[in-house]
C-alpha cells in the first residue's frame, strides 16, 4: 500500500470539499477518534458518505434536519464491516474537531488527523473495526511519526462524547501494543 500525496491507496478515496491547509509548519501530532451513524443507530447506507460531500438531503430523514448547511469532513471513515474510506488528504485539514484543545493547544484540526468510526456513542463497535483501525494507526505512524490518540469527547469535553464509553481502549491499546501515556484513555 501507498501514499500519494496525503491519500492512502488502502482507503476507497472519495474527495471531500470541506477541507483546508494546515498552517504552515504543522505536523501531524493527534489523532482523534468519533463515532457515527446517519440516521442514529442505522448502518451501511450512504448518509455519512452524503454529508461529508455536502450532499445529504435533509429532507430524507427527520434526523438529518439538523444537518442543513453543515460542512463537516473527516480524514477517514471506518464501516461497521471494515471497510475504510479516506475524504480529505491526510497532508490537508479535515473539518472533524470543532473548537477542540489537546495537551496545551487549541485547534486540534489543525494538528490532527480525524477518523470516524460506524457507530453510536456508547455502544460496542466491531472487532473488524478495531483489527482496521490499528493498521490505519500504524500505517499513519509511519508515514507521519508519533501522534497521540483522543477521542472527540477528550478533546472537546462536555460538547462531545464520542466514541464514547462503547469503545475498547484498552483492546485497541493492546492491538498496537503502543505505550499507555498516547492515548486519552
Amino acid at each position: 500500500m501507498s501514499w500519494a500525496d496525503g491519500w492512502w491507496s488502502g482507503a476507497r478515496a472519495i474527495a471531500s470539499p470541506n477541507f483546508g491547509p494546515r498552517p504552515a509548519g504543522t505536523h501531524v501530532s493527534l489523532v482523534v477518534l468519533h463515532s457515527i451513524s446517519l440516521p442514529p443507530g442505522q448502518y451501511g447506507g450512504d448518509a455519512v458518505e452524503r454529508l461529508f460531500t455536502n450532499q445529504l438531503d435533509p429532507a430524507a430523514h427527520p434526523a438529518f434536519a439538523d444537518l442543513r448547511g453543515l460542512q463537516v469532513s473527516a480524514h477517514f471513515f471506518l464501516r461497521r464491516d471494515g471497510e475504510l474510506m479516506q475524504f480529505v488528504s491526510c497532508d490537508r485539514r479535515a473539518w472533524h474537531a470543532g473548537v477542540s484543545h489537546w495537551r496545551g493547544r487549541d485547534n486540534c484540526n489543525d494538528y490532527s488527523i480525524g477518523i470516524e468510526l460506524e457507530g453510536l456513542e456508547g455502544e460496542p463497535f466491531e472487532a473488524v473495526q478495531y483489527t482496521r483501525l490499528a493498521t490505519l494507526l500504524r500505517v499513519l505512524q509511519k508515514r507521519y511519526g508519533r501522534f497521540d490518540v483522543a477521542g472527540h469527547e477528550h478533546v472537546a469535553p462536555g460538547r462531545k462524547r464520542d466514541p464514547g464509553p462503547g469503545f475498547d481502549w484498552a483492546g485497541l491499546k493492546s492491538l498496537l501494543r503502543w505505550r499507555g501515556e498516547r492515548f486519552a484513555a
